[in-house]
């Protein structure tokens, strides 16, 4: 068995996985403002919940980046106390079993490439579209890395006067005064400002998609997060805005696929100890 953990800002999930399988989840309150030494009992605590004789490793993604090799997160999103963590050697030292750790995009990308909408293909890119934008990249079924498990930053490329994920990202409709979330409901009953900000939100989504192609040329790119709930209303916008790429047989060859998979993340990180 294997634990894979997703350490996100809000909540801590934890799931157990036989065979590639989930089998077992909990999903506990993040760390968030808890002094270092207190959250890091905290982890240990709802770690150890899930922990059985028959573990044999744990995964963690970190929303942070961090050294692979030796476990160290630096300067965690949304738990301010996690500036210089060896988080690998306290969870091997705590558990004695294998432990690794990489950034939660890269964990969305790999559950992808193992278990989700990117197994047909060699070269992928996931990207999570939520407060920001993050991404991953397989290559050749691999995890490509890069030397701070940062190879993927996409949304941090510059843009418009801003960055990508400014525009692509739940940031942009702070713009409007409004959520994804709430422009989606407008949208549905054919509001017409929400209509053109979805309208807006997918011609920046095609030059997300435009960018990555031109960095990685993947067969596929496969979107996650809350976002793409509303893929329907930013799609046509996003496809159109993409017919002016300067190689178009990329983009014939190009597939665009929406995660299906509600628990990938976890899984992600749990195969982060298959690999």
């Amino acid at each position: 068995m294997i634990l894979g953990i997703d350490l996100g800002g809000t909540n801590v999930r934890i799931g157990q996985l036989v065979d590639g399988k989930l089998v077992n989840k909990i999903t506990e309150p993040s760390p968030g403002k808890m002094p270092l030494e207190e959250s890091i009992v905290y982890l240990k605590t709802q770690i150890q919940k899930m922990f059985t004789s028959q573990t044999r490793g744990i995964g963690v993604g970190v929303p942070s980046v961090l050294d692979s090799d030796t476990g160290i997160v630096y300067n965690v999103a949304n738990i301010p106390s996690w500036i210089e963590v060896p988080l690998k050697e306290i969870l091997e030292t705590e558990f004695q079993v294998p432990v690794s750790i990489n950034n939660d995009s890269n964990c969305f990308a790999l559950g992808e490439n193992k278990f989700g909408e990117g197994r047909p293909f060699k070269h992928m890119v996931g990207i999570t579209l939520g407060t920001g934008v993050g991404a991953g990249v397989i290559i050749n079924h691999q995890l490509y890395e890069g030397s701070n498990t940062g190879a993927g930053e996409i949304g941090c490329l510059p843009y418009l006067g801003g960055t990508l994920e400014d525009y692509c990202g739940s940031m942009f409709f702070k713009t409007y005064h409004t959520t994804g979330k709430e422009a989606a409901e407008k949208a549905h009953r054919n509001d017409p400002e929400a209509l053109k900000i979805w309208k807006e939100f997918g011609q920046h989504m095609g030059r997300l998609v435009e960018t990555t192609v031109l960095i990685y040329d993947p067969e596929a790119i496969i979107f996650g997060g809350g976002i793409t709930s509303a893929f329907p209303l930013f799609e046509p916008a996003m496809r159109k805005t993409m017919t002016g790429f300067p190689y178009p047989k990329s983009m014939e060859k190009l597939q665009i696929r929406i995660s299906s998979l509600p628990d990938i993340s976890i899984l992600g990180a749990a195969a982060l100890i298959e690999e």
